[in-house]
């Protein structure tokens, strides 16, 4: 079965207070970016792959490409107002039956969690990746605030993985700032969404902190 992933580099990197958005920071001589290519290209090499990139940055990215001689086969679409808009664009690019969505900045998603979140999708549908809460949750403010129980509730990773029609239907849904992921514009239709089992090292650089502890980890 066909499969493509489409990778958001959308971001702009306010909270890593840097002037560079942090999918083009380098760690351990290349691009986030392009570890996380590296990662799909590496569980299937004939999978699609897409990249949404802001406009003022696609030239940037075919530099790099250059400069890294990053021969890995991807397209670029250019990217929307939201991260809602830049799916939409890329959609229309996707040819694989099944089609993951990923964060750029997420180099060190598993194999094993790639396969997790694809083979669910085929067999349901629609499917995420995810953790178990550690730590003990309180739900309030600082004056009022009571225990969660933390079996509950996940920590939502990607890819988030769908079969390609029931994606294109759920973003025929309009833009909303209350739909956060693909897998709550898949749910606002009626359809359900199943978890599989996520990795840890699977972190969102976010932070410089982020930054830093994906550093040691692809070092290790």
């Amino acid at each position: 079965m066909k499969q493509s992933v489409i990778i958001t580099a959308g971001g702009i990197g306010k909270r890593m207070k840097s002037d560079l958005p942090k999918q083009y920071i380098s760690v351990q001589g290349l691009p986030v970016l392009m570890h996380t290519i590296n990662k799909f290209y590496a569980y299937d090499a004939e999978m699609q792959i897409v990249i949404s990139l802001p406009k003022d940055f696609i030239q940037m990215w075919k530099d790099l490409c250059e400069k890294h001689e990053f021969n890995i086969p991807h397209e670029i679409t250019e990217g929307g107002i939201e991260r809602y808009h830049s799916i939409k664009n890329a959609l229309q690019k996707v040819k694989g039956e099944i089609v993951m969505v990923h964060d750029a900045v997420r180099p060190l998603v598993s194999i094993q969690t790639i396969s997790n979140v694809t083979e669910k999708a085929k067999s349901k549908g629609a499917a995420i990746p995810v953790l178990p809460i550690k730590d003990t949750l309180r739900k309030g403010d600082s004056e009022n605030s009571q225990h969660q129980d933390r079996s509950e509730f996940w920590i939502v990773q990607t890819p988030q993985a769908f079969k390609l029609d029931l994606l294109q239907e759920a973003y025929q849904i309009p833009y909303s700032s209350a739909v956060t992921d693909d897998a709550s514009l898949v749910e606002a239709m009626g359809k359900q969404v199943f978890l599989t089992e996520g990795n840890e090292e699977n972190i969102k650089i976010t932070t410089p902190f982020d930054l830093k502890l994906v550093e040691f980890l692809l070092e290790k």
